[in-house]
């Protein structure tokens, strides 16, 4: 339930975030509602993921990584931003950082 949880964070928080991109600076309605209701509910979220037990660092750590990676990568595929290799060699870093954060902590 707890990795549920974490998952709709994520998910919330990248749809807020990819919303902001079309709000125009918070001067369209639609867009900015959509970019305010996915970040309060990604925080929501991640609230109850704390309140069920995953420690903040690893909670935050994966919401973080997972949500930067995922923007990244839907401006790059679908809203024409690039990806350069040393920006790809970036994301497989932070990642990497996380999933150490993730094994250090199940140990």
């Amino acid at each position: 339930m707890t990795l549920l949880l974490l998952l709709g964070a994520i998910l919330s928080e990248v749809i807020g975030t990819t919303a902001t991109r079309f709000s125009e600076g918070f001067t369209r309605l639609v867009p900015s509602a959509i970019a305010v209701t996915g970040v309060v509910g990604a925080y929501y979220l991640l609230s109850l993921v704390l309140k069920n037990g995953m420690s903040i660092g690893v909670a935050y750590g994966i919401w973080a990584a997972m949500g930067v990676s995922l923007v990244a990568l839907i401006g790059a595929v679908f809203l024409g931003d690039g990806l350069t290799w040393v920006q790809a060699v970036g994301l497989a870093l932070v990642i990497s950082g996380v999933l150490a954060l993730e094994l250090g902590a199940a140990h």
